[in-house]
C-alpha cells in the first residue's frame, strides 16, 4: 500500500517537528522548527486536505490523517513545555497569576485602552462564519475574537525575558471583553482557502481573493476542558465530524515562539551564514558570461549575484528584458531593478503570476506597481507559471538566468537553490521563445529546454536508458508523486540500475531497491535535480518542477540542462554530498523511516 501525497506530507511535518529535538541545534532555532511546523499543519488544513476533505470526508483515510495530525500537535505541545524549560530562567513565558501588582498596572490599561476597543463581541448565531485560522474565545452568552493586529506574546515591562500571552491575560480580565466577568475558553478554525474559481486574469483574480475566506471549515483546534455543550454546538454550526476537533492545551497557536526567536539571546541562534561570493561576477557579469557559463548553489553562493544580474538591464546595450515572478515578497531588489529599467525606457515584459497560493495580494500590490511604470505584464495563462527565467536582451544577443527557487530575497538566503548564468545563443534563443509563447498565450515549442508534460517525457527516457546494472540516477526534488516517472524508476531499480532519491516532503512510492532520503536541517531544501550517469558522461538537468502531475499538466515549468562541463561536475559533487549525509538525513523505505543524525557528513555545510 502507498502512501498518499496527503499521508506522505504530513510525514515530512513530522520530521519538521522532530527538529526541535535536535541537541546539535541552538534552542532559539529549535523553537523556530515549532513555529514552522505550526505554519505548515495550517496549510495543510487550509489547502493540502482538500482532496481527502471533499472526495472522502470520513473515509478511513481522511480518518489516519486527522489521528496523525492530532498526535503531532500534542507532541508539538509537548515540545513547547520543554524548550521552555530549557530556556528557562533567561526566557520564560509567565501566566496571569505570576504577574505581581505592578505588573497588572500596566496590563490593566493595556488591555483597557488597546485590546478592549479592537474587540467585538460575536453572537452564538454566527458561528458559522468564523475566520479561518483567528483565535476566539467562548462564553456562555458570546465569541470574542482576539485582534489580529496585536502581538500574541507580550512582554512584561521590568522582567527581562518575561513574556505573557495576550490570551491568558484576556481571560483573567473577561470583564473587560464582556458584560459580565466570566470563564473564556479559547479556540480556532481553519478552512480551506483554495478558490474554486478558474482565475483568467488580475480582474477576476481581485474578485477571488475577496470570497476566499468561504471555505468549508476542516479543524476545529479548541483547548482542554472546552465546556461540551458550547463545543458541540460549534461542532454543530460549523458542519465538523467528531474526528475534526482536536482538543488540546493552550497555547492553540504555536507560532507566538517566533517573538521569542526574534528577541532572545543571539547566542542561542546559528551564527550568520557567510555566503562565497563570486567576486569577478558581482564586478562584471557580462564579461565573465561572455567566456564561460557561471553556475551558483544558494545560500552557501551568494543570492546577491541574481539580483546583481538583474541590474545589469540598466546597461545601454540592454534593450529589452523578459522575467517570471512567482513569490517575491514585500520588498525585492531585483523587481526594483525592472522598475527602475522600464522607467529608463527599456521595453521590461514580466510575466507574475498572480495565482501564487497565499501571496496572491502581494502579488496584485506589485502588478500595480509594474502596470504604473510602464512594465508590459503580461496576461495570466490558463496554466499557472511557476518557471524561473530572467532574460536580458541585446542587438548581439543577450544573458540569462535560469534557477530553481523564486526571485524571493529572504528565500534565496534561505533555500538551498541553484542559480545557472549562461550567454549560449542556444540558450538565450529558446528562453525568448518560451516567453513570446506566454505572451501570445500559445504553448511553447522548444528542443533544448522543456516545459509542460515535455518535462515528464524526458525524465522518463533519460530513466529507463539507465534500467541496466550500470545504470545510475540522481533525482533530487522537493515532491515525487507523478505515477509515470515513479513507475520508470521502479523498472531501473529491478533492471539493476542504481537509484538514488533525496525527496524532501513528499514520496509516494517506495521500493526495496531505492536509496531514498529525506534532508531537512537549517536551510530549506529547494533544488531540483537530475542526473543521469549515460555511460560514464552525466547529463545533469535542473528545472523549477516538482515530479507531480499537476506540475506536468496544469503548469508551465522549465527544465534546463546544465551544458557546461565543470558545472555538471559540481552539481553531481553535491548530489553525492547529500546522499552521503548523516546528520539531517531521514532514511526512507517501505517499512517506514529512520533518523540519521549525530554523524560526521553535514551536506548543509558550505
Amino acid at each position: 500500500m502507498h502512501p498518499t501525497p496527503e499521508a506522505s506530507w504530513l510525514q515530512f511535518n513530522r520530521r519538521v517537528l522532530l527538529q526541535t529535538e535536535r541537541r546539535d541545534f541552538p534552542l532559539l532555532e529549535r523553537m523556530r522548527f515549532l513555529a514552522i511546523w505550526n505554519r505548515n499543519l495550517d496549510e495543510f488544513f487550509a489547502a493540502r486536505i482538500a482532496k481527502p476533505f471533499l472526495q472522502g470526508r470520513g473515509t478511513p483515510g481522511h480518518l489516519d490523517l486527522l489521528r496523525e495530525a492530532r498526535e503531532q500537535a500534542s507532541l508539538a505541545h509537548a515540545r513547547y513545555l520543554a524548550l521552555l524549560q530549557e530556556a528557562a530562567p533567561r526566557l520564560r513565558v509567565l501566566g496571569p497569576g505570576e504577574l505581581d501588582e505592578e505588573d497588572w498596572l500596566y496590563f490593566r490599561v493595556y488591555l483597557g485602552e488597546v485590546v478592549a476597543p479592537k474587540t467585538d463581541l460575536i453572537p452564538w448565531e454566527a458561528a458559522a462564519d468564523l475566520s479561518h485560522g483567528a483565535l476566539y474565545f467562548a462564553s456562555r452568552g458570546y465569541l470574542v475574537r482576539l485582534p489580529q493586529d496585536l502581538p500574541r506574546l507580550l512582554p512584561v515591562p521590568g522582567r527581562e525575558g518575561a513574556y505573557v500571552r495576550l490570551g491568558a491575560l484576556m481571560r483573567a480580565r473577561s470583564d473587560l471583553f464582556l458584560p459580565q466577568k466570566e470563564g473564556l475558553y479559547e479556540f480556532r478554525v481553519l478552512r480551506l482557502l483554495e478558490s474554486e474559481r478558474a482565475r483568467a486574469d488580475w480582474d477576476e483574480l481581485a474578485q477571488a481573493l475577496e470570497g476566499r475566506q468561504e471555505g468549508l471549515a476542516t479543524l476545529l483546534v479548541a483547548e482542554e476542558g472546552f465546556p461540551e455543550a458550547s463545543l458541540a454546538l460549534l461542532r454543530g454550526a460549523l458542519g465538523l465530524l467528531p474526528e475534526e476537533v482536536f482538543l488540546l492545551p493552550p497555547p492553540l497557536n504555536l507560532t507566538l515562539v517566533e517573538r521569542l526567536v526574534a528577541e532572545g539571546p543571539a547566542e542561542w541562534r546559528f551564527p550568520p551564514l557567510r555566503p562565497e561570493k563570486p567576486r569577478r561576477f558581482l564586478k562584471a557579469p557580462w564579461e565573465v558570461l561572455g567566456k564561460r557559463d557561471l553556475l551558483l548553489y544558494h545560500p552557501f553562493q551568494d543570492y546577491a549575484a541574481v539580483e546583481r544580474f538583474a541590474k545589469e538591464a540598466l546597461r545601454p546595450e540592454v534593450e529589452e528584458v523578459w522575467a517570471t515572478l512567482y513569490r517575491i515578497g514585500e520588498e525585492n531588489p531585483l523587481a526594483e531593478a525592472l522598475l527602475e529599467a522600464a522607467q529608463a525606457g527599456k521595453r521590461v515584459h514580466v510575466l507574475l503570476e498572480g495565482r501564487a497560493r497565499f501571496d496572491e495580494l502581494l502579488n496584485l500590490y506589485w502588478y500595480l506597481r509594474f502596470l504604473r511604470a510602464g512594465v508590459e505584464v503580461l496576461p495570466l495563462p490558463e496554466r499557472k507559471v511557476h518557471a524561473k527565467a530572467l532574460l536580458l536582451l541585446t542587438q548581439e544577443g543577450g544573458a540569462v538566468h535560469l534557477g530553481t527557487g523564486n526571485y524571493n530575497p529572504q528565500s534565496g538566503r534561505l533555500y538551498t537553490d541553484f542559480s545557472l548564468f549562461t550567454a549560449r545563443p542556444e540558450v538565450v534563443r529558446e528562453v525568448r521563445a518560451f516567453f513570446l509563447a506566454m505572451r501570445e498565450e500559445r504553448p511553447p515549442r522548444l528542443s533544448l529546454l522543456q516545459t509542460g508534460e515535455a518535462i515528464r517525457d524526458l525524465l522518463v527516457r533519460e530513466i529507463l536508458a539507465e534500467a541496466h546494472p550500470k545504470g545510475r540516477i540522481l533525482l533530487k526534488c522537493n515532491h515525487l508523486t507523478d505515477p509515470v516517472i515513479l513507475e520508470a524508476l521502479v523498472q531501473a531499480a529491478e533492471a539493476g540500475g542504481r537509484v538514488d532519491l533525496l525527496v524532501r516532503s513528499t514520496l509516494t512510492r517506495l521500493h526495496p531497491a531505492f536509496r531514498a532520503r529525506s534532508l531537512v536541517g537549517r536551510f530549506l531544501e529547494h533544488a531540483r535535480v537530475a542526473a543521469f550517469r549515460a555511460g560514464g558522461a552525466w547529463r545533469v538537468y535542473l528545472t523549477s518542477a516538482d515530479a507531480m502531475p499537476r506540475n506536468f499538466h496544469n503548469r508551465f515549468e522549465l527544465l534546463f540542462p546544465v551544458l557546461d562541463k565543470e558545472a555538471r561536475r559540481e552539481v553531481v559533487r553535491l548530489l553525492k554530498r547529500q546522499m552521503r549525509d548523516d546528520r539531517n538525513a531521514f532514511l526512507l523505505t517501505p517499512e517506514g523511516e529512520r533518523r540519521l543524525w549525530g554523524g560526521r557528513h553535514d551536506a548543509q555545510r558550505p
